[in-house]
């Protein structure tokens, strides 16, 4: 979780796995939504923020640390 909150401090690339499926994203913050820790990451393709709950990830990777 700290190294998570830190890459959204230093808005670093981080790469999200979920469902299979692998976002790079921008972290912008690490927030509570619904009393369950999630993720808000930046997608420079779409313009568009995805939130990530903690939860439902699989796996992160800091990229650029």
């Amino acid at each position: 979780m700290d190294r998570l909150e830190n890459a959204a401090r230093k808005q670093l690339r981080v790469a999200v796995r979920r469902r299979g499926t692998e976002y790079i994203v921008t972290a912008r913050r690490v927030t509570n939504i619904g009393g369950r820790e999630a993720l808000i990451g930046h997608l420079p393709m779409t313009g568009e923020d995805l939130t990530f709950r903690l939860d439902d990830v699989d796996e992160f990777q800091i990229i650029g640390d």
